[in-house]
């Protein structure tokens, strides 16, 4: 692994952080300078998610879901209040689940981008 990674890697929670690893460990060191520095720049902080659900609770529900390219359940969150909060709460619980998916879905576009392209 390319020793310019590890200081990125470092940024990320212990979970994301493995499983990136064996993402990384299919690419060359160029690539995993190139994956690093697009996924880093695309992934969403379950802390942003986690702000942008409590936005819900005041007038803008659903923007966790626009954000993450749920812009489905974004616009119905947004015109029904959340599912009339019950959405809103349940994924007050859940933001850290939807920050991981969100995240290992750009993980694998990115891979698949990098890997095809080079």
């Amino acid at each position: 692994m390319h020793s310019n990674i590890f200081p990125l890697l470092a940024t990320l929670d212990l979970e994301e952080a493995n499983a990136l690893t064996s993402t990384l460990n299919r690419l060359s060191e160029d690539q995993q300078s190139q994956f690093m520095s697009i996924y880093i720049s695309k992934r969403r902080d379950p802390v942003l998610i986690l702000v942008c659900i409590l936005a819900g609770f005041v007038g803008f529900a659903g923007l966790h879901r626009f954000i993450t390219d749920r812009i489905g359940l974004g616009l119905l969150y947004f015109f029904t209040g959340g599912f009339l909060l019950i959405g809103t709460i349940i994924d007050l619980f859940r933001y850290k689940k939807i920050a991981r998916t969100y995240n290992e879905k750009i993980a694998f576009q990115t891979a698949s981008i990098i890997s095809n392209f080079n």
